[in-house]
């Protein structure tokens, strides 16, 4: 299968309530009526996350479907169309941004709509190719993280390598979800998370404002 991941900024001039109700209700609605796809998953930055400045991102949607071909004949159906032209109405379709990938999952536990997802989106270290970072991170680093006690579910979602194809580049090397019961597991500290902290220069740039905390709601 593969996942859609799209980053979502809030309308200019809308407030933020209202924002998240028609994207979790009309727009949803919409989205929900496309024939085929196979998972739809709204992820909301949660409004604590704007105490210091606005977040890189108001949230994420994410999108699954069997293959690449069945997205393309998808995105074209009339059902997909409407959605797309919805799209405006609570987003700003300028700023935005979208990444296909296929998912690594990590630590395959079960979730609940109480946890807390964390979203991060990874940027390769300078000068290291594509391919060596995926399997960097999926090889090394990912075997690590998924040791972290307080996580209880680690899916890495890996762009498809022909977005990388004549030096194109995605708006990131990667999408990293995890998945808490709480904040304050977030914070913890733990040697496990210490010694990841310590191997993400072998492959990251660190951009610690490429995270964002959301809430998730599972739509199909």
């Amino acid at each position: 299968m593969v996942k859609a991941i799209y980053f979502i900024k809030c309308k200019p001039g809308m407030d933020q309530q209202a924002f998240r109700a028609y994207w979790l209700g009309r727009h949803a609605e919409l989205v929900s009526k496309v024939p085929g796809l196979r998972r739809y998953v709204q992820c909301h930055t949660l409004l604590s996350g704007y105490k210091k400045g606005a977040p890189i991102w108001d949230g994420i949607a994410e999108l699954t479907y069997d293959d690449i071909d069945a997205m393309r004949r998808i995105t074209d159906s009339p059902e997909s169309r409407a959605a797309n032209e919805d799209t405006p109405n609570f987003a700003d379709v300028i700023h935005g941004g979208g990444l296909i990938t296929e998912e690594v999952v990590q630590k395959d536990g079960p979730t609940n709509p109480s946890m807390f997802k964390m979203a991060g989106f990874a940027i390769r270290k300078s000068g290291m190719a594509p391919e060596a970072f995926q399997k960097y991170w999926r090889e090394t680093h990912g075997p690590m993280a998924s040791k972290i006690p307080q996580v209880r579910r680690y899916v890495q979602c890996h762009p498809l390598l022909s977005a990388y194809r004549d030096g194109r580049q995605p708006i990131y090397d990667g999408v990293a979800l995890t998945w808490f019961d709480n904040t304050a597991d977030m914070r913890e500290k733990p040697p496990e998370y210490r010694a990841i902290r310590r191997d993400e220069p072998n492959f990251l740039e660190l951009r610690p404002e490429n995270i964002i905390i959301t809430k998730e709601h599972v739509i199909i």
